[in-house]
C-alpha cells in the first residue's frame, strides 16, 4: 500500500478527495456545514457516504477525525478503503457502508485536538440527564501544569514537569485527573463543554438516517496516539455484555479489546462516542470500538497538547512558536514517518475487513453475531 498518496496535507484536501471517491462509488453523500471557516476560507463541514444497500443488510460505519488533527489519518483510512472498494465496485460486500469524515472540521483544520469552542468531543457526548458540570477530583491540583496562562516559551520544560507530577502523584492518578473528561475548566484539556457542540447535533440528528434500517451495526472509530507503535488496540467505553465480549474475541481476536470502564482501568471517561452511540441505538444491535493506533510515550503526547493548548490560547496566532506548536500535535497524532503510516494503514484496512466478515458470517449463521 503506498500509504505517502494517501495522506493529506490538510483539512480541504481531504474532504475533497472523500468527496470524490464517494462520487466514484456511486455513493449517496450528505455535508453538514458548522458554520465556521479554515485557514483559506474554506467551509468546514462533516462529511458522510454510503452506500444504499437493500434494508436487511446490516451497517458497518467507519469514522475518524473525532479529535481535529487525528483527522489526518482517518481521512487516510478512508480513502484507502474507498479506492481499495472503487477496484471491485461490482463485488462489495453486502453491508451498508457508512463513513463519517472529519467529525471535528475545525479542530482537523485548524490543527487542533478540539473544536472552536476548545471542547474535546469525545467527552462532550453525555447521554439525556446527564450534566455539563464537574471534573475528576484531582483535575484542579493538575491544572496549573496542564494549562498554564502564560505565553509559549522554548525553555520551558514541560516534560520533565510532567515527569515531577507522575512521581508525586502517581500515573493512574494523572489519568483519572485528566483524561476521562471535565467541564470546569473552559481553556483546559479534555474540556466536555457546557452544551451539546454541532458535531452533537447532527450526530443525534442524522445517525437514524445513516443507518437506514439496519438493525446490526458494527461501527470502528479511528484514533491515534494511545499504545504501541503503528499497532492498535480497540477501546470499549460502554458496559461489555458476553455477547458483545465474545463477538470481540471471534472478530478480532483474543486480547485485542479493553474496556475503559472502571473494572478494567483506573478511569473512565464521560461523553465517549462509543457509550452515546450505544445506549441511543437500543433498537438496534449496535457494537463500537475505537481503533486507537499507538505513536509517541503517553508523556510526549501530554507535552504536545500543553504546548498547542498554551499557543492558541494565550500565544500570538502568526507566531512562530504557535505554527510550531500546531505542526508539532499533528506530527504526534500523525507522525511523518513511512513505517508507521504503511503499518498503521495496512492494519486499519484489515481491521475493516475483519469487522464486515465478522457482522456477515454472524448474518449468516442465523447467529447474534
Amino acid at each position: 500500500m503506498d500509504s505517502d498518496s494517501l495522506f493529506s496535507d490538510c483539512y480541504a484536501t481531504a474532504r475533497d478527495r472523500f468527496r470524490n471517491e464517494a462520487d466514484k462509488l456511486g455513493w449517496e453523500r450528505r455535508s453538514y456545514p458548522i458554520e465556521l471557516r479554515g485557514p483559506k476560507g474554506e467551509e468546514l463541514t462533516i462529511d458522510v457516504a454510503f452506500g444504499a444497500k437493500t434494508t436487511a443488510d446490516p451497517a458497518v460505519v467507519i469514522s475518524g477525525g473525532i479529535h481535529g488533527v487525528e483527522g489526518f489519518f482517518g481521512a487516510a483510512v478512508q480513502l484507502a478503503l474507498l479506492r481499495e472498494w472503487a477496484k471491485r465496485k461490482d463485488a462489495l460486500p453486502p453491508v451498508r457502508l457508512v463513513l463519517l469524515h472529519g467529525l471535528n472540521p475545525f479542530g482537523f483544520a485548524w490543527r487542533r485536538r478540539c473544536n472552536e469552542a476548545n471542547v474535546d468531543l469525545n467527552r462532550n457526548l453525555l447521554l439525556d440527564g446527564e450534566s455539563f458540570r464537574g471534573s475528576p477530583q484531582g483535575y484542579s491540583k493538575f491544572d496549573a501544569l496542564l494549562n498554564p496562562k502564560r505565553s509559549p516559551s522554548h525553555w520551558e520544560p514541560a516534560t520533565l514537569k510532567i515527569l515531577f507530577a507522575i512521581v508525586c502523584n502517581g500515573m493512574a492518578a494523572l489519568k483519572e485527573a485528566v483524561a476521562s473528561g471535565q467541564y470546569d475548566y473552559a481553556q483546559g484539556l479534555f474540556y466536555g463543554g457546557d452544551r451539546p457542540s454541532r458535531t452533537n447535533e447532527v450526530l443525534a440528528a442524522h445517525l437514524d438516517e445513516w443507518l437506514g434500517s439496519s438493525r446490526k451495526v458494527v461501527h470502528l472509530d479511528f484514533h491515534t496516539g494511545l499504545g504501541k507503535w503503528a499497532n492498535y488496540k480497540l477501546l470499549i467505553d460502554y458496559p461489555l455484555d458476553e455477547q458483545r465480549r465474545g463477538r470481540l474475541s471471534r472478530w478480532f481476536g483474543p486480547g485485542s479489546f479493553e474496556s475503559t470502564r472502571p473494572e478494567n482501568l483506573a478511569y473512565t471517561v464521560r461523553g465517549g462516542f462509543g457509550n452515546w452511540c450505544v445506549s441511543r441505538n437500543g433498537g438496534r444491535d449496535y457494537t463500537y470500538a475505537a481503533a486507537e493506533f499507538g505513536t509517541y510515550s503517553p508523556i510526549r503526547i501530554l507535552a504536545g497538547l500543553r504546548a498547542e493548548n498554551q499557543a492558541h490560547h494565550w500565544g500570538l496566532s502568526d507566531d512562530a512558536s504557535t505554527e510550531q506548536a500546531k505542526q508539532r500535535l499533528v506530527d504526534l497524532f500523525c507522525p511523518p514517518v513511512k513505517n508507521w503510516r504503511d503499518q498503521a494503514l495496512e492494519r486499519s484496512v484489515r481491521l475493516v475487513d475483519q469487522a464486515i466478515k465478522g457482522i456477515l458470517d454472524g448474518v449468516e449463521s442465523g447467529k447474534s453475531g
